[in-house]
């Protein structure tokens, strides 16, 4: 080599190098196929072309349902920190800081009241990045708090469902969440105040089994996941292959355990209907192109 190759050469390159950022491009995760950042991110975190719905975060859950992209967050209240002192291959409080920190959330809930198409409400969000929305006491807390909400203010209670199921780390304390969670639901209905669920990808294990399945109403996204056990694990049971599809949302509608599957682009619009159909209350002005709810949702809600 030469003084040119081994001193003009890289600094030429240094000067016209282009840093690309590590996320300008998706790769969706059933077709393979490469998007630009921005077009999903346009799109409501759906892959255009194959309409798969990425996982998406509580905070960006709560900007594409509330009007203006605007809400009050419900201070949610603390509870023990690693009651049972947990270890397994990582302390469970460093697991604690490390999704704390990658999140920006004390845990795997967030609670939101705001107006969805003028209609007053209070949302409840599961953020799976938060250790696969797990539930612990802190999530249980936050649903009662969630609900408690809803009371206090007459609103309806939406909950946003996505989880792995209970927290492990937490053992018996999370289990505990389950009935309590439920007795929170009954007071809801005794208030004669909807409580409309919105299944995503995925819901499964202790969540599924409680509050997640408890709602008047049970809307999912499409291709969703939904189940207690996974079907790697029900195969292994039961020994047989599964059908195509199962415990996915559509085949879930078509058994009856789930009443829509419903676009993520259209489930700001159904929820607020629904909430208007339970509540009584008046029409907004009508929209273009209005979303069509499922007859039988909202024939039962009319009753």
């Amino acid at each position: 080599m030469n003084w040119i190759s081994e001193v003009v050469r890289p600094k030429i390159k240094t000067l016209f190098k282009r840093e690309t950022p590590d996320n300008l491009w998706i790769k969706c995760p059933e077709t393979g196929q490469v998007v630009f950042h921005k077009d999903v991110e346009a799109n409501q975190w759906v892959i255009p072309g194959s309409n798969h719905h990425m996982r998406i975060s509580a905070t960006q859950r709560l900007q594409l349902m509330f009007d203006g992209a605007t809400w009050l967050d419900v201070a949610l209240p603390e509870v023990a920190v690693d009651p049972l002192k947990f270890r397994d291959e990582k302390r469970y409080i460093d697991r604690l800081k490390d999704a704390r920190t990658k999140t920006g959330q004390q845990d795997a809930f967030k609670v939101g009241f705001g107006r969805v198409a003028e209609l007053p409400m209070t949302i409840a969000v599961q953020d799976f990045g938060f250790m696969g929305g797990s539930l612990g006491m802190a999530a249980g807390e936050a649903f009662i708090k969630g609900a408690e909400t809803a009371l206090d203010k007459k609103t309806p209670f939406v909950l946003f469902a996505g989880s792995g199921g209970a927290r492990m780390q937490e053992g018996i304390l999370s289990l505990m969440q389950m009935p309590r969670t439920t007795v929170a639901i009954r007071r809801l209905r005794d208030a004669k105040l909807p409580y409309i669920v919105v299944l995503t990808n995925p819901t499964t294990g202790g969540v599924t089994a409680s509050y997640a399945m408890l709602g008047d109403v049970h809307l999912a996204e499409p291709g969703a996941l939904i189940g207690f056990a996974g079907p790697r694990v029900i195969e292994q049971t039961i020994r047989e292959k599964l059908p195509d599809g199962f415990q996915r949302s559509e085949y879930l509608k078509d058994h009856g355990m789930v009443d829509a599957v419903v676009h993520r682009h259209d489930l700001k619009e159904t929820v607020a209907r629904l909430s208007r159909l339970f509540t009584k209350a008046p029409a907004v002005s009508p929209v273009v192109n209005p979303v069509p709810v499922n007859a039988e949702i909202t024939a039962a809600a009319a009753e």
